[in-house]
């Protein structure tokens, strides 16, 4: 793949720009906003529908969103007025103490990973396959997204139960052993399925896929294809699952996604790259920027390394420039992808400071 030329990309910026006014239209009309996007807007003295024109202008007229208004507000003043009386799912994100963040919803989960599996490789995801999903279960959107990736593509979907706040609770309290035996007993299950059951699709975390091979072969087992999720997969990382786990015999495609965006699809992955890892956006649902740290309208120039954010744009969840609590390279636009790409993901100042990932 090459990098694709000017005018593909203005073209997806003026798809970009399209889709923000369709989306001012919709979350600030009273007919179809929510009561907090509405609210706002009165409170700031501001129109989006008359001033917001482009994503240029989403970045000189919104604040940053604050996470804390997934926890303080209540979930009904998120409830865009179109779909009120429907009831809708609660999401939540990882977490670690107190009330995590939540993001309601309704069908975004299901278009998200019906458009991420119209590019999944035939034959490492055949269709009519069934898939294991070993990784984070319970309020997260994850479980039911897989699963309904799974059933478009044909197959049915396992799961092992699995709190990644436990792990992480563990963690922080320097009870190793607890941790290491918490993952020991989901990874014990998921070898007991895959022995036992016909699966050939897999969804794990880097650390699960490690420890799942001490229990069984992976690709021996009828896997073929790894569908990985992670927030930090270091090049070296990458090439240890994908040669000595995997032994090159299953396709390993991470992938970086969370409860408020949705997936970011990489770029094909191989040696002669190094195994570098780089993501691209779902555009225009969602937009990621890599910018300044302290000065976080400025982007930073392709190749440097910057903080992470992102704006979400769908009928059912606006989220203007959310600064994530990761930091990565920006990457020019690539292939399909006519826009910037964030390689190398890591937590935000991971040389200064280490995150608690647990399972991730």
């Amino acid at each position: 793949m090459t990098h694709p030329d000017a005018q593909t990309c203005d073209a997806a910026k003026a798809q970009l720009d399209a889709h923000v006014r369709d989306m001012m239209q919709w979350h600030f009309s009273p007919q179809t906003g929510s009561e907090f996007w509405l609210d706002w807007a009165k409170t700031a003295g501001i129109d989006p529908r008359e001033k917001v024109t482009s994503y240029a202008d989403v970045l000189t007229t919104f604040p940053h969103f604050q996470d804390d208004w997934l926890r303080d507000e209540p979930n009904e003043r998120w409830i865009p007025k179109a779909y009120e009386g429907r009831p809708f799912y609660i999401f939540e994100t990882g977490g670690t103490t107190g009330l995590p963040k939540q993001r309601i919803g309704w069908e975004d989960h299901l278009r998200d990973y019906e458009e991420f599996s119209e590019y999944l490789d035939e034959a490492a995801f055949p269709k009519g396959a069934n898939w294991l999903m070993l990784g984070p279960t319970g309020p997260r959107r994850l479980r039911l997204a897989i699963e309904h990736l799974a059933h478009i593509r044909g197959g049915s979907c396992y799961h092992v139960d699995l709190d990644p706040r436990w792990v992480k609770k563990l963690i922080a309290e320097r009870d190793i052993v607890g941790a290491n035996k918490y993952k020991e007993h989901c990874v014990e299950q998921g070898a007991a399925i895959l022995k036992h059951r016909n699966v050939q699709c897999l969804f794990t975390t880097p650390k699960l896929l490690e420890a799942l091979d001490e229990k069984i072969n992976v690709p021996d087992s009828g896997i073929k294809g790894v569908f990985c999720g992670g927030t930090q997969m270091t090049p070296q990382t990458v090439r240890f699952l994908s040669e000595e786990v995997l032994d090159n015999r299953a396709l390993f495609v991470p992938t970086y996604g969370n409860t408020l965006m949705g997936l970011a699809c990489s770029r094909p992955i191989s040696a002669e790259d190094n195994y570098s890892i780089t993501y691209h956006a779902p555009q225009p649902r969602a937009v990621l920027r890599v910018v300044e740290p302290e000065n976080t309208v400025q982007t930073v120039n392709y190749g440097e390394w910057g903080r992470v954010e992102l704006t979400t744009l769908t009928k059912e969840f606006f989220m203007p420039r959310f600064l994530e609590r990761d930091e990565a390279m920006r990457m020019e636009p690539f292939g399909r992808f006519a826009w910037d790409g964030v390689a190398e993901v890591r937590p935000f100042g991971a040389l200064e400071t280490k995150a608690i990932e647990g399972v991730y």
